[in-house]
């Protein structure tokens, strides 16, 4: 099968398009025709060794840490996933991923695909929509009629957090830059602010319930945006190099924010899609040979959203 791997740490050029053997599934597992996988910028530093530690992945490694495809053969002991299933899913971090023709995953980790868009955009949901749920509504505890500050919402993290917010019943206050301001608003933002022109912590001027903050600023501009919350708030924090901010003081928690795997709760998510209450917004469909080419533009900034690697057809 093809596959996009790399035998090395470093920048975009140690990735390669090549012959890989197809993997088997074990128990427990079943194997995927991958449709597509997503570009997370996780993959990033992955790829360049920086968080070797936190998921010390064994070297050649396939990235790809989403996958939309067709179950194509299960392992022993898999019940409740049949051959032919469209399924969706968050893989492990450290395994190999779905840039590729083939991936094997945990049977548990899967769920039914959406059937309201096209296959291989649902790759577009897994991690990044967890990483919204889980962060506002495990980690912040957001309830109907609180007021959310979410810094850095013109990510694909954060049009899944606006939009889940907002659906929650929450007043939703949202940062965001020129070229992304308008596809915050649509996805159903309150206000929204500009950082590139105004400074945040000025320009909301009543305290909010929650902070998620999904951009890597300066700790102590975090730190301004972190004053804004309400005592007894809390402050979530997904950029995990940067601690999130906490004041004992005032009662104000800091919580960093480790997305989970969850079959169920990704269920849930599929359902608000195919209700048509939840977009999945894809800004490009690439080739799977094309992926150093996506590592290569996220490197310099130069994506124009949410990229999907769609995998070689049959």
């Amino acid at each position: 099968m093809k596959a996009v791997r790399f035998h090395e740490f470093g920048d975009a050029g140690v990735l390669r398009y090549e012959d890989v053997e197809q993997p088997v599934p074990g128990a427990g597992q079943v194997r995927i025709r991958v449709a597509a996988t997503a570009f997370n910028p996780v993959d990033d530093g992955i790829r360049g060794g920086h968080l070797r530690e936190a998921f010390p992945v064994v070297l050649p490694h396939i990235p790809g840490i989403d996958v939309a495809g067709t179950v194509d053969a299960l392992g022993e002991g898999v019940d409740g996933i049949k051959v032919g299933d469209e399924v969706i899913g968050f893989l492990p971090m450290v395994a190999d991923g779905a840039a590729a023709e083939y991936v094997v995953a945990p049977a548990e980790v899967l769920t039914p695909a959406p059937t309201s868009v096209p296959l291989a955009d649902a790759a577009a949901l897994p991690s990044v929509a967890l990483t919204a749920e889980q962060a506002l509504f495990d980690d912040g505890g957001l309830a109907a009629g609180q007021r959310v500050l979410i810094n850095g919402a013109g990510g694909a993290v954060g049009g899944y957090a606006v939009q889940l917010a907002k659906l929650a019943g929450a007043h939703v206050i949202a940062t965001a830059g020129p070229r992304s301001g308008e596809r915050v608003r649509a996805a159903g933002a309150d206000e929204v602010v500009d950082h590139t022109t105004t400074e945040v912590a000025a320009a909301v001027t009543e305290p909010v319930d929650v902070l998620l903050n999904l951009a890597p600023v300066d700790p102590a501009k975090l730190a301004a945006l972190a004053a804004l919350v309400r005592p007894g708030g809390v402050v979530v924090n997904t950029t995990v190099w940067m601690p999130a901010p906490a004041d004992e003081a005032r009662g104000v928690r800091g919580v960093n924010v480790y997305v989970r795997s969850d079959a169920g709760r990704l269920s849930r998510l599929v359902a608000l899609v195919d209700r048509g209450e939840l977009r999945i917004d894809v800004a490009q469909r690439v080739p799977l040979a094309q992926l150093p080419a996506v590592h290569a533009a996220a490197a310099v900034g130069a994506l124009p959203g949410k990229v999907v690697v769609v995998a070689p057809t049959a």
